[in-house]
């Protein structure tokens, strides 16, 4: 589904991402982990376009998306949930998702009733403020409205911090069902007793790499010990 290979990006002169490949296959939750400030977020944004890449390549399917800007890789079918939600404080929860229609010149109002029976507390609260929810609300706002858009590919940063256990459970419930109908998903993660519940793949990344990846049946101790322990 979709593809990454030798992705290298920088901020001015740093280059943050040493030819990064990645492949996250329909149907799979691929999970990526690794210690703060080892380039996850990074690699998100440049998947996404918000990042302008040095050299490598973003495939989507039969298309090559590497140097598509950002509002066309989401038109092809990739959505980024950003680590913050960075949802709209003001706006009413339906408010919310119906702005991811803003670039589109009308309002699919059946994808936004489906975005807030994804999670129903959305469809309760859809007349109030997104910023008078809880931040496990916030993040399942978040989610909903990048799913109105219909994407084949799901890009999520760190889902689950600073969240409540039962509204983890839902999203892992959510993500799990979104597999199970075809949807790629690449899941930046830390928790995780997460990653081994939901996730098909893990990929770790370590200064700006990938230095180990494998089923999830593959975080052994070892592993866990090696790249991700603080």
């Amino acid at each position: 589904m979709l593809a990454i290979d030798g992705m290298v990006t920088a901020y001015g002169s740093v280059e943050v991402l040493h030819s990064v490949s990645l492949a996250a296959k329909a149907g799979e939750i691929t999970c990526v982990m690794g210690r703060n400030g080892v380039g996850k977020t990074t690699l998100l944004r440049s998947i996404m376009g918000q990042l302008r890449t040095k050299a490598g390549s973003v495939r989507l399917k039969d298309q090559d998306l590497s140097r598509a800007p950002a509002h066309l890789r989401a038109r092809a079918g990739i959505a980024l949930v950003p680590q913050g939600r960075e949802i709209f404080p003001k706006l009413t929860v339906r408010e919310n998702l119906e702005i991811a229609f803003s670039a589109r010149g009308s309002i699919d109002q059946a994808a936004v009733e489906a975005g807030m029976t994804m999670f129903p507390i959305l469809k309760e609260f859809a007349k109030r403020n997104g910023g008078d929810l809880s931040g496990g609300q916030q993040q399942q706002l978040a989610i909903a409205r990048a799913l109105v858009g219909k994407p084949s590919v799901l890009l999520l940063d760190e889902p689950t911090e600073g969240i409540q256990p039962n509204i983890i459970e839902e999203i892992g419930r959510v993500l799990q069902r979104l597999a199970g109908e075809g949807m790629a998903i690449v899941l930046v993660e830390q928790y995780l007793e997460f990653v081994k519940a939901i996730g098909h793949r893990f990929a770790i990344m370590d200064r700006g790499a990938i230095v180990a990846e494998g089923g999830t049946d593959g975080l052994t101790p070892e592993v866990v010990g090696k790249w991700l322990s603080v």
